[in-house]
């Protein structure tokens, strides 16, 4: 799991939202459930290997765009991986900037993420290249994590967020190992920057459930 906190950590960074299953069979239905833009998928899964999740992706229908993340550099694996349903295949050790590209790339040929760079809800923007943030003509300093987290909620906007999902996404921890109260004070901080001054809230808290960001 250390690759995968990595993965999401950077990807987080990035402004995208990624979402980690531990096993084969998690992330099959969890690809099925959720309209993910494209699906990370390391090979060497416990309980269903990533070849047969890619080849179930494929059966039930799945479109997802499937990048394949394994250690065997053999041309028989790659082909297997490839004729499974996957649509790239990066092998390990590789560096996380080539990752970032070729998740870029694929969007771009796929068309399902596209040159969407923008986010917007009400009169909040939030623009994934610069990093730069606005409400109205008011313009937002974000730190990395701020923009991490913001990027986060923006991009599921009136979806309820967990504080588990929101550790995971943005600071690649599981919630079972820490009883970080880090999610509520960088949503102290984002409160401040992005509703502070302004009649209408966007960044809300759903008793017992997380957080969502909406125009009510």
């Amino acid at each position: 799991m250390r690759l995968a906190r990595a993965i999401v950590k950077v990807l987080s960074e990035e402004g995208y939202v990624a979402d980690t299953l531990a096993n084969g069979h998690a992330g099959l239905a969890a690809a099925f459930n959720e309209p993910y833009d494209i699906v990370l998928l390391d090979v060497m899964l416990p309980g269903m290997d990533g070849y047969e999740v890619a080849r179930r992706l494929r059966a039930g229908g799945s479109k997802a765009p499937i990048i394949m993340l394994t250690a065997r550099d053999a041309i028989r694996d790659k082909i297997r991986g490839l004729d499974a349903g996957a649509d790239d295949y990066l092998v390990k050790p590789f560096a996380l900037a080539e990752l970032l590209a070729r998740i870029r790339a694929l969007a771009r040929r796929s068309g399902m993420i596209g040159d969407e760079t923008i986010l917007r809800v009400a009169d909040l923007s939030l623009d994934l290249r610069t990093r730069q943030a606005a409400r109205g003509d008011r313009r937002i300093e974000l730190t990395t994590k701020e923009f991490g987290l913001l990027a986060a909620l923006m991009r599921r906007p009136f979806q309820v967020l967990t504080r588990a999902q929101l550790l995971d996404q943005v600071w690649g921890m599981d919630a079972l190992q820490t009883e970080s109260n880090v999610v509520d004070i960088y949503v102290h901080y984002l409160r401040n920057k992005v509703d502070k001054g302004f009649g209408k809230k966007l960044i809300h808290t759903i008793r017992g459930a997380g957080y969502a960001i909406r125009a009510d």
